[in-house]
């Protein structure tokens, strides 16, 4: 269990830049990983609208199996979204352990309540006292300790977005005494992102939020190592490109019957790509061994 646990710890204290796209299934882990990105991610809002819900309605269980699904399926370690730690610090501590048994490297556990509302994606903040948020935290680095000490824990607060570094940075703060390894908070300004990475005492990441509707900024990889982030969540882009190419192709297959921005060739080469990307030679390989000789 220990090796990607390990891989992410190495990357970390290496000082590798982690820049990590949001994946929602095993074929999109292998495009990032044959892309040549060291990590990756699982995202809660991309995991709950590939299944036509919301983030606030997956259970632990749909979310360890989608992480662990998109981490099975490559080399490099996975850092996906356990949410509000699904409950109180007893059901946190089971959250850790069911993460790191599916292959997951590291997780971020965030102060809202749980069960989380919708109303979430509406950038309303329902953030639960410091000091729960602390005891989860502290039994979460507990649980990390008794499964695998590389397992990686990132307190995450929500309360910047309405309540600013004021009151989100003492929460981190809070959580590095209690043993969290990194942080992630959501600066609403370039000025908010500056100070945010100077008064945290844990290193932080930063969620590249592509679409959001609360002004958040986007920033260049560089601008955010030069303000001194250690990673950098790309938290919608695999599903938004991915939605997008897709409804512009249908809306011009249903009204033509056919889609005029790939040619034959295009599509063959596009086919040999999945082929190659999930293996498909080396399955007929085996079975020329084995039941087709």
């Amino acid at each position: 269990m220990g090796s990607k646990t390990a891989m992410l710890r190495s990357l970390i204290a290496a000082r590798t830049f982690l820049h990590m796209p949001a994946v929602y299934d095993p074929l999109g882990a292998r495009l990032v990983a044959a892309s040549g990105f060291e990590a990756a991610y699982v995202g809660g809002y991309v995991s709950g609208a590939s299944r036509a819900v919301s983030e606030p309605l997956l259970t632990m269980t749909e979310q360890v199996e989608i992480a662990g699904q998109a981490a099975a399926a490559v080399e490099i370690p996975f850092v996906a979204d356990a949410g509000a730690g699904f409950g109180e610090p007893l059901h946190t501590m089971r959250t850790v352990r069911e993460f790191a048994r599916a292959g997951i490297a590291g997780i971020h556990i965030e102060d809202q309540l749980f069960p989380k509302r919708a109303h979430y994606h509406k950038y309303q903040v329902h953030a639960c006292p410091p000091e729960e948020f602390a005891l989860k935290i502290r039994y979460a680095c507990r649980a990390r300790d008794e499964v695998d000490r590389d397992f990686v824990i990132i307190a995450r607060t929500d309360t910047c977005r309405e309540l600013g570094l004021e009151e989100a940075v003492p929460r981190l703060n809070r959580a590095a005494d209690e043993g969290a390894d990194l942080g992630l908070l959501f600066p609403r300004n370039p000025a908010e992102a500056e100070r945010a990475a100077r008064e945290c005492r844990l290193p932080l990441v930063y969620v590249m939020s592509r679409g959001n509707r609360d002004g958040r900024p986007i920033f260049t990889i560089q601008e955010l190592k030069d303000m001194g982030y250690v990673a950098c969540i790309d938290a919608q882009i695999m599903l938004l490109t991915a939605f997008e190419a897709n409804r512009t192709m249908l809306k011009e297959l249903r009204a033509t019957g056919t889609y005029t921005a790939m040619d034959e060739g295009a599509f063959r080469t596009a086919r040999q790509a999945v082929e190659d990307i999930i293996g498909l030679e080396d399955f007929y390989r085996i079975e020329a061994e084995t039941v087709e000789r």
